[in-house]
C-alpha cells in the first residue's frame, strides 16, 4: 500500500460547534429537553469531488473489481476461526520499503 499526499485539496469543512455549546445552570437540561429536535441547527459540510476522483468513477458492471472477494472471505473466516497469523516481518519490510520510496521521491 503506498500512501502519497492529494494532488488537489478540495474538500472546505465547516462547523457551527460554537452554537452547539452546552448552557450553563441548572436549567441547562430542562431547555435540553424541551427544544424540540428540528430546530436545532445541524452541521454542515461542503464536499467537492476532484476532477481525478470524478474520473475513478466505476459506472459500468462489466469491470473488473478492485478486491477479490473471495480472498476476503477466506481471510475473514480466518480470522473468525482464530487461525490467521499476522507475519510481522512482512509488514515491517513493506513499511520499510515505502518510507525508502517516498524518501526517494522527495530527494530526487
Amino acid at each position: 500500500m503506498k500512501i502519497t499526499p492529494p494532488s488537489e485539496n478540495s474538500v472546505a469543512v465547516s462547523s457551527n460547534a460554537a452554537s452547539l455549546a452546552p448552557k450553563s445552570g441548572s436549567t441547562a437540561g430542562v431547555q435540553a429537553k424541551t427544544v424540540p429536535t428540528k430546530s436545532m441547527p445541524t452541521a454542515g459540510v461542503a464536499v467537492s469531488v476532484s476532477s481525478l476522483a470524478r474520473s475513478m468513477d466505476v459506472g459500468g458492471s462489466d469491470q473488473v473489481a478492485d478486491v477479490d472477494m473471495a480472498k476476503v472471505n477466506t481471510v475473514k473466516q480466518a480470522i473468525s476461526d482464530g487461525s490467521y497469523k499476522v507475519n510481522p516481518g512482512v509488514i515491517a519490510d513493506k513499511l520499510l520499503s515505502n518510507a525508502q520510496e517516498m524518501l526517494q521521491r522527495s530527494s530526487g
